[in-house]
């Protein structure tokens, strides 16, 4: 456990990663990839198989193609990248990302998602106290999942996969999203703090400069995130209640 834990309230702005952080999409996220993988690679005969190791190593924070091509390529596996618009059932790594789009949808309409207690309470306190947050997540379902979740209107700024692909920024790791995270929101990141659950996340956020770079490990593990650049890791934000200024947390 963290010591003392990072002044929310006195961050230039926040910027949140949505699945995992925000909500347990993630969950939903990993179970829509093990469903897809585990046909491809008994199609194809990959070996060896698909785990949950996987999801974090290779898919976990990364715009979805190119988490798909990052796995098959784990396995030597190189197939067409395809387009856009492939239909599901294409064999190119766009027709596998968007068959996992597919079940992911259908997951999220059939059972619905709710954020998580500690995440929903520390937004809240910090919209309640004017700090400017922001949501930098990879899916381009992050509108969607924010507006079944009841969170959209907490966040001035949303860079989601669908700005990314528009606007031409580089997945996790890399620092674009992060960066333009901060610009849309007017704040600079060596006073601002961001919040991630992957390591691509982490990695990106401390490149594009942020004070802090909190680490919730959800599975990840606080090892990983750390050696991505977290300068605090958690298992929830939960921890960081009561959010008053000027007044850092401490747990045991």
């Amino acid at each position: 456990m963290p010591e003392a834990l990072p002044d929310l309230l006195a961050a230039d702005g926040v910027l949140f990663d949505l699945d995992g952080v925000l909500t347990p999409t993630a969950e939903v996220h990993m179970r829509a990839w093990k469903v897809v993988f585990d046909q491809v690679f008994g199609q194809w005969g990959i070996t060896p198989a698909y785990t949950d190791a996987d999801y974090y190593d290779y898919v976990d924070g990364k715009k979805r193609y190119d988490g798909v091509a990052s796995l098959l390529h784990s396995r030597n596996v190189e197939v067409p990248w395809g387009a856009v618009d492939d239909p599901p059932e294409a064999e190119t790594i766009c027709g596998i990302g968007n068959r996992k789009n597919d079940a992911f949808a259908a997951s999220l309409r059939a059972e619905g998602i709710a954020p998580y207690p500690g995440s929903l309470a520390v937004v809240q306190r910090l919209h309640e106290a004017g700090v400017p947050l922001g949501v930098v997540s990879s899916s381009k379902n992050a509108e969607e999942v924010l507006g079944a979740a009841g969170l959209r209107s907490y966040f001035r700024v949303v860079v989601d996969g669908v700005v990314a692909e528009r606007e031409n920024l580089a997945s996790k790791p890399a620092a674009d999203m992060f960066r333009a995270g901060a610009e849309n929101l007017g704040v600079d990141p060596a006073r601002s703090i961001a919040v991630e659950d992957a390591t691509s996340g982490v990695a990106s956020a401390a490149a594009a400069g942020f004070a802090d770079v909190i680490g919730v490990d959800r599975g990840a593990g606080a090892d990983a995130l750390t050696a991505a650049g977290a300068t605090v890791v958690v298992d929830d934000l939960s921890l960081f209640l009561p959010l008053t200024p000027n007044h850092p947390t401490e747990t045991a």
